[in-house]
């Protein structure tokens, strides 16, 4: 599927308001915490052989602090999703006045090679927990994480809610000529 089209899919999929439900999003984020649980080895592996970080270090400095962001997101995404009232001025005495959090839509995540899954993974938690989709592109300098954070992708989420493009400078190429939403680039 060529990048085009994979970014046409994800924003049909958000008009259709799916994202915009908070079980679909907590769903969501459990999905995600149990993948990374279940390819923790095999990210720890692809950690050891693109960057040489020692299993103990992958664990604690990537893996772990990604599962506790999605503890945190969990434990609050209720709270931050909810509509808080604000100090109507009083010409507008006769209104209410409210904040109400609303996705973006659409987001690209871009991520860097030096910290390949906490700087991928947890942006992709904070736009589930926000309620966005997400393509993902991985750095091409991390071959090995790259391709493990795709295989947990695709066995986890639909490819219209959250993708990872993988490749080097053409795709990002490719993919900073769609239009976004929102954009996190470390």
């Amino acid at each position: 599927m060529d990048i085009h089209s994979s970014v046409i899919k994800q924003k049909e999929f958000f008009e259709k308001g799916y994202t915009l439900n908070i079980k679909f999003r907590i769903d969501a984020l459990k999905k995600l915490y149990k993948a990374i649980e279940d390819y923790s080895d095999k990210l720890k592996e692809a950690l050891y052989k693109d960057l040489g970080k020692s299993s103990f270090e992958a664990d604690m400095c990537e893996i772990r602090l990604t599962l506790s962001e999605i503890s945190y997101q969990l434990k609050h995404i209720k709270k931050f999703s909810k509509e808080k009232t604000v100090y109507t001025p009083l010409p507008n005495f006769a209104s209410r006045s409210y904040i109400k959090p609303s996705p973006y839509g659409n987001a690209l995540i871009m991520s860097p090679w030096n910290y390949p899954v906490l700087l991928t993974l947890e942006p992709l938690c904070n736009a589930i927990a926000a309620g966005n989709t997400a393509i993902i592109k991985p750095s091409a300098y991390a071959p090995n994480v790259s391709s493990a954070l795709n295989e947990l992708v695709e066995t986890t989420f639909d490819p219209s809610y959250i993708k990872v493009i993988e490749g080097g400078r053409n795709e990002n190429r490719s993919l900073l000529e769609e239009k976004f939403d929102y954009i996190f680039f470390t």
